[in-house]
């Protein structure tokens, strides 16, 4: 099947620009395409991601796992190995130690006490199975500070993800449980803040 030719050259270019920005310390004001998954705590955005990769490679527990921005970019390619950029020339092949890598990192910048961090994480996915796409995850919506959390940890969570979902070229993947009813979903009224009429740009 063919694919957009233009898309499939600038994501390349995306993911360079991505990792400059990171490497200088600035936050990215481009806009570029990008799939930010947005939801609440334990609403299964891990499962839906790694469903995109077909490994288990993202932290599980109770609480706020996702601490940092986690800017995953999927490359279609012949093997499958996964690359931080933090750690420039090491490929991972085993998805256990990309699960630890991240931990280990977010703990590094954060704490190992629940804190958050808009500074983002790296990680490029080379595999056959994948698509060429970028795919952002974002910390779980909460309302509750836990650990030595601040006591406006909703505020600052919801202003992480609206940096980059209120971009007209970001689509907005809003993970809800099953068994909630979509009418009580935060992560589609926040999507309705940004995008009130539900119209891709």
């Amino acid at each position: 099947m063919a694919g957009n030719t233009g898309m499939e050259q600038l994501i390349p270019i995306v993911n360079k620009l991505q990792d400059a920005f990171t490497q200088l310390g600035v936050h990215m004001t481009l806009d570029l395409p990008q799939i930010a998954v947005v939801g609440g705590q334990s609403a299964g955005k891990s499962s839906v991601l790694e469903n995109f990769v077909g490994r288990d490679f993202l932290p599980r527990g109770s609480g706020i796992v996702t601490r940092r921005p986690l800017i995953l970019q999927l490359i279609n390619g012949n093997t499958e190995y996964a690359e931080f950029l933090h750690c420039k020339g090491k490929k991972f092949v085993d998805f256990d130690e990309v699960r630890r890598e991240i931990e280990s990192e977010t703990d590094r910048v954060t704490g190992s006490n629940k804190g958050i961090s808009n500074i983002p994480i790296n990680l490029r996915v080379y595999s056959p199975n994948v698509l060429n796409l970028t795919l952002i995850d974002l910390p779980g919506l909460t309302k509750v500070p836990i650990g030595d959390q601040p006591a406006d940890i909703e505020q600052q969570i919801r202003g992480m993800i609206l940096q980059f979902i209120k971009r007209e070229s970001c689509l907005i993947l809003a993970v809800t449980p099953a068994n909630t009813d979509l009418a009580n979903s935060d992560a589609l009224k926040l999507a309705k803040e940004v995008d009130p009429q539900g119209v891709p740009h």
